[in-house]
This record gives C-alpha cells, structure tokens and sequence, in this order.
C-alpha cells in the first residue's frame, strides 16, 4: 500500500488527528511532487519511531542536538516513500541499535508539527511543518546505544512515568502519552 493510503486508511484517536489527517491529505494531494522531500519548504512528509521496550513500560530517547531536548527518533522522507522504513532506518541510525521491529506496521500517530528556524551544518533552514507519520518500535534494553554526533548528544531509556511537565513541554507530554496509549491499547487488543 503507498504512503498516501496507509495515511488515508488512519484511524484518528482524536480531533487533532482527524484535523491533521485531513490538512496533510489536502497538502499531499497539492504538492505530490515534492512532499516527501526537503525542497518544500513550507511542509513535508517525515517518519518517526517511538522506540519501547517489549514490556512497554521504557521509551528510548535522543538528546536532540537541534532541539536541545529528549525527543523520539525520525526524520526526513527524502524521497523515500516507504515510511515504516524511514522510521526504522531513523531509529537505528540515532540510536545504534541494530535489531528493532515495528509494533504494528499501522501508522500510531499523524501530527503536524512545527519547526523553528535554526541553523545546520552551517546552512539557515527556514521554519516549516513536520507532517509527521508515527510508528511504535520495538527492542531489547540490551541492545548496544551508541550516539549519533550529527543528531544527538545522548541516548537513553526513560520510564514511560518520566513522560510528565515535569521533565517534558506541554506537547511533548501530549504526543508521547498519546503514542504510549495506542502501543498498550495495540498490545491490549493482540
């Protein structure tokens, strides 16, 4: 199934997914052309993979160099319309985790996300939208982490009782609780 209808089959949790599935619908259909690269620089297509543990009860995180935060894995499409193989490709190089498997290959999450202007490798990159398409993975908390310099600072496993105000902003707790109920209502549901 291609991309388009893996995001049009999404089954919404919530309004803000229905709104966003809707918007990135409309977006993917005006700008087929460039929306799984960077060259739209108002939006495009990303992967993300929320990496648990088998037990669900850990979360693997980066320190997001660019963010300076914990954060999940992801990035960009890149021309590249195999999402789930985008999340894991992600999540392996961010991490150094070699052997990950997807919970589910149906998507977890649909969420526009915003991006402030920031500087990379030397280059200004203007502020834009993530249509960011999510994906719960799994591995083994034996698995060697290792740091990607380039993306992160740190890598590290957080007990899903961490993912509060108090060690996260207001949207981060939001989408993260919301990534953590679909994997145990997935898991609930085998």
């Amino acid at each position: 199934m291609n991309y388009i209808d893996l995001i049009k089959n999404f089954k919404p949790s919530n309004e803000q997914e229905e709104a966003d599935q809707r918007i990135m619908l409309n977006y993917v259909e005006a700008y087929q052309d460039n929306v799984l690269l960077r060259d739209n620089e108002i939006a495009h297509i990303t992967s993300s993979g929320f990496i648990m543990n088998p037990a669900l009860d850990k979360v693997l995180l980066i320190h997001h160099n660019i963010r300076n935060a914990w954060a999940w894995t992801g990035g960009h499409a890149d021309g590249d319309d195999d999402l789930l193989g985008v999340a894991i490709k992600e999540a392996r190089e961010e991490t150094g985790v070699q052997h990950i498997i997807p919970l589910t290959d149906r998507i977890a999450s649909l969420d526009i996300l915003p991006v402030f202007s920031h500087t990379r490798r030397g280059k200004y990159v203007n502020a834009h939208l993530h249509l960011s398409v999510a994906y719960i993975l799994i591995c083994e908390e034996s698995e060697s982490l290792s740091i990607c310099p380039g993306e992160n600072s740190g890598v590290e496993w957080l007990a899903i009782d961490k993912f509060t105000s108090e060690y996260f902003d207001a949207h981060d707790v939001y989408l993260y609780n919301k990534l953590i109920h679909f994997a145990k209502g997935l898991n609930n549901n085998q």
